[in-house]
């Protein structure tokens, strides 16, 4: 009988802030930006060059921690975390190990199974490495400092996870939240929100936890699910071929659906941790803690419970809309201009949705404003224009923001309700479709729909359809 295995993962989570300046010094943590513009004599590792502590990284921290069921550690410091590599400009980097800001937590995930409790172990605020860019045609790598500074938090996961699907949940259910708390835009694709893969396989029934390695370079959700699947199956035929698994660091190669060993995995000990010298301790006071507390915005639970209840939406709706920030923020601000919720939640929950899939967009790229939105909502809803109008008009407000009331002003696409005009053109229609009414005549209620559709053409789509529709009968 073949063993069954179970694989047991844990996760950290690297995020960077969305402070304007970086973690000990005044310059800019805009993506981008030319190599090394955003460096000062602090970033860079300058001797003698002192960091000063950016309170908003602090306030940040608390408030993920808080949301998180974490305790708060009132009197927390920065330790040294000594290592050389050439895109860590001091060959140590800030953090904390003795007494991280947040600590013992917990989150709720849904899975196919259910619900589940993940437990977090700690979060501690560390400042970012800059980036090694590798130039192959020059054959050499040069640094990029820009990053360097970034203010992070790492988020350590206890080991309760059992399967890719359960990371997923747990790391989408991160994101969203940190996202609501304005905490960081977590845009993968940016580096902004990192995931590292601590995984083991142990016999199921074991009580020992089997040795693990940490997988890197998971840049978004389908690369980590691949590489959990990949890293579970290299493990188990390793135990099976009577071979020990390695405790390393492995680099995750996406395009060849492998990975490979950086390093063997180092402890604490190999980083020589010290209390940090240059940085006072930080002391968190229930009244600070209170007011963080306090401005801590309203999260999707309670978002999807007041969307149900005060605009009477179903639970569907508020499902969606809820899933990601940018679709409250804009069904919120399109309400408040046209009071109409159920009108604009179908709006984003269907034309903008299948505008997101055709251009192969996430819903944090959408750029126009919701008071667009509603203007096409109002122009729909009055009669200006109609339904088939309203969809290409919304097209150009996805694309590129137009104002619907100037566009459709000045193609002229307000919907034609003039009634001798309308008659005119069903007539024609009518005079030069006579199979079509003939079988409406003899039963086929499906006849006059493309009665209608040969109208609206005449009529370049401008025509009111209930007119048209109420015309053909009657002549009919």
């Amino acid at each position: 009988m073949s063993k069954r295995y179970e694989t047991v993962i844990g996760l950290e989570v690297h995020v960077e802030l969305a402070t304007k300046t970086k973690i000990f010094c005044s310059c800019s943590t805009a993506f981008g930006g030319a190599p090394n513009a955003h460096t000062c004599p602090v970033c860079t590792g300058m001797p003698g060059a002192l960091p000063v502590l950016n309170r908003q990284v602090v306030e940040y921290a608390v408030a993920v921690g808080l949301a998180t069921n974490c305790t708060i550690t009132k009197y927390c410091r920065f330790d040294r975390k000594n290592y050389f590599y050439p895109d860590n400009p001091q060959n140590y980097q800030i953090s904390q190990l003795y007494l991280p800001i947040c600590r013992d937590g917990s989150l709720e995930i849904e899975t196919t199974l259910g619900k589940k409790k993940i437990g977090i172990h700690e979060i501690h605020m560390e400042e970012d490495a800059g980036k090694l860019v590798h130039d192959e045609w020059e054959d050499c790598s040069i640094v990029d400092y820009n990053r360097s500074g970034v203010p992070l938090i790492e988020i350590v996961s206890k080991p309760d996870m059992r399967s890719a699907e359960e990371v997923i949940a747990c790391l989408e259910k991160l994101r969203l939240m940190i996202q609501y708390l304005g905490a960081s835009d977590c845009k993968l694709n940016e580096g902004s929100m990192r995931a590292d893969v601590n995984l083991s396989v142990r016999e199921f029934g074991a009580a020992e936890f089997g040795t693990r390695t940490e997988m890197k370079n998971l840049n978004s959700f389908k690369a980590i699910a691949r590489a959990i699947e990949n890293e579970r199956t290299r493990q188990i035929e390793l135990i099976e071929a009577g071979k020990e698994v390695v405790q390393e660091t492995r680099r995750w190669d996406d395009n060849k659906e492998l990975s490979y060993a950086m390093r063997s995995k180092e402890d604490a000990k190999d980083y020589r941790y010290f209390p940090e010298p240059d940085l006072l301790p930080i002391v968190i006071s229930d009244e600070w803690i209170a007011e963080i507390k306090r401005r801590q915005p309203e999260l999707r639970t309670e978002k999807m419970a007041r969307y149900i209840r005060e605009f009477g939406l179903p639970e569907y709706d508020a499902d969606i809309l809820t899933g990601h920030k940018k679709f409250a923020d804009i069904f919120e601000a399109a309400v408040a201009v046209c009071k109409k919720p159920k009108k604009v939640s179908n709006w984003i929950m269907v034309e903008t949705i299948r505008l997101l899939k055709e251009n192969e967009m996430d819903p944090e790229e959408l750029s126009f404003s919701p008071e667009n939105l509603a203007k096409l909502i109002e122009l729909a809803d009055s009669g200006a224009i109609n339904s088939t109008i309203a969809k290409e008009v919304f097209e150009e407000i996805f694309k590129n923001d137009i104002d619907p009331e100037a566009y459709v002003k000045e193609k002229g696409l307000n919907t034609v309700n003039d009634e001798e005009e309308l008659r005119a053109a069903v007539s024609r229609v009518i005079e030069e479709n006579p199979q079509s009414v003939t079988d409406y005549r003899n039963g086929k209620e499906k006849a006059i729909g493309f009665l209608v559709g040969q109208t609206m053409k005449a009529m370049k789509g401008k025509a009111n359809p209930e007119i048209v529709n109420r015309m053909l009968k009657e002549l009919l």
